[in-house]
């Protein structure tokens, strides 16, 4: 069947395909709607794998060209999950509509290529992100839905209350500098857009430069990084601080320029948020000393550092408690010691923990797990650390001495919730390994 003509760069999803698609309830009905599908028109098809996936709370979808098949894949709690297989002259019809839609040139396929386009369902716009890579079969294409319905307030972050207390008091500072650090899809966007929002008033400018835009926030004053003309983010910040604003927004701190201006913002009554690449909250100052700042600039100028990673929730559908074995008690009960008295914790001895049931339910798409929160480590700088920083210190140092002041590491965040029966041990091994 025919639906509406689609716009070049953007795709209104069809009431019949939002009601059909509705019906399904996790990936297996999912990769059964589209094989019933498979002989539509190619824009048909894609519609419904978009929709589907929104549908589901997919961040990414993932066409995968093989030998003798194109594989379609989505990433849902960030794990990858198969969907269905296509032939090759789907695959390339939908190729040829992505490429359209995400403006992209056509004729190129052996170069990568980043486009973006929009998705219309009802009266909500979602932002479809697409990158196209040559592989050995042929051009792999990975599409990121940036769903607005993914940018939630502080409150609603399910943040433990002594977490939620150091980042709303942070955040109401005048000045300094917030640094949010972690790997790709560890939350970071996130929570920086929930702490814009959080600090968002008719009384104040919030000027952001990204690579690239993820989500439009409505009052805030947007920018976006471009090669093209030589708009970088130490060029962007530049011309920032010239707008007068009181709370700014650095995507990404890459090179000792953008570095030096932003430090320098937070040192001239700006409040400035913004991400770095390290493993952990300590590595957060030796980084940026290895981008060549001066460390005397640097601890005066960061108020608040924030490891994140996120942790897949148990299903509440599927999942049990029981209690944990001798091995892993005693792995809790050691890790969990020294904790700071404001974190409330049941009874070690008696405590059940979650256990996933080994194939799940239509809930969870049968993992065991369905959603997932963010496990934090956090340090304040104090003027303890900010003489320590003068030093020059390790990351080893610097780790020692914040968990010697109390600070509690991403590892015992994981733990925290696997006690409050939020995920497992096994998860948290997994996102973030053991502690030595």
């Amino acid at each position: 069947m025919e639906y509406v003509k689609k716009i070049l760069g953007s795709v209104q999803i069809p009431k019949e395909i939002i009601d059909d698609i509705t019906l399904v309830n996790n990936t297996a009905d999912f990769g059964e709607k589209i094989e019933k599908h498979l002989s539509e028109n190619t824009t048909n098809l894609l519609d419904i794998i978009l929709f589907g996936a929104i549908h589901l709370g997919a961040s990414d979808i993932h066409i995968e060209p093989q030998e003798t098949n194109i594989r379609l894949r989505l990433r849902l709690d960030g794990i990858l999950h198969d969907i269905s297989s296509l032939h090759q002259d789907i695959y390339h019809n939908l190729l040829s509509r992505l490429k359209l839609l995400s403006k992209i040139k056509l004729n190129i396929t052996d170069a990568p290529q980043d486009g973006r386009f929009t998705v219309l369902i009802d009266d909500m716009s979602i932002e479809i992100r697409t990158s196209s890579l040559p592989a050995e079969y042929g051009e792999s294409i990975v599409m990121r839905i940036l769903n607005p319905g993914n940018l939630v307030q502080l409150e609603a972050l399910g943040l433990r209350k002594d977490v939620y207390h150091i980042f709303e008091q942070e955040i109401k500072r005048p000045n300094g500098m917030i640094v949010v650090t972690g790997p790709t899809g560890s939350g970071k966007t996130t929570m920086l857009y929930a702490f814009l929002m959080k600090v968002q008033t008719p009384e104040i400018k919030i000027i952001t430069i990204e690579d690239p835009i993820e989500y439009h926030i409505k009052g805030v004053s947007q920018t976006q990084v471009s090669t093209e003309k030589e708009y970088t983010f130490s060029e962007g910040l530049k011309s920032i601080v010239r707008q007068d604003p009181d709370v700014i927004l650095v995507g990404e701190i890459r090179d000792l320029e953008t570095a030096k201006i932003a430090l320098q913002a937070s040192l001239t009554g700006h409040l400035v948020f913004s991400t770095l690449h390290t493993n952990d909250a300590a590595g957060t100052i030796p980084r940026l000393v290895d981008l060549g700042v001066n460390p005397s600039s640097i601890a005066p100028a960061i108020k608040m550092v924030v490891s994140e990673r996120l942790v897949r929730k148990v299903c509440q559908k599927c999942s049990v408690k029981a209690k944990p074995s001798a091995e892993d008690l005693v792995e809790i009960k050691k890790s969990l010691h020294n904790l700071p008295k404001e974190i409330e914790l049941p009874e070690l001895d008696s405590v059940k923990i979650p256990q996933v049931s080994e194939k799940g339910c239509e809930a969870c798409n049968f993992t065991g797990y369905k959603g997932r929160k963010g496990i934090f480590e956090i340090f304040l700088i104090d003027d303890q650390m900010e003489k320590f920083i003068l030093t020059n210190p390790p990351v080893s140092a610097i780790k020692e001495l914040l968990v010697k002041n109390g600070m509690v590491t991403i590892y015992q965040s994981g733990l925290i919730e696997v006690v409050l029966g939020e995920t497992t041990l096994d998860e948290v091994k997994k996102v973030v390994g053991e502690e030595e």
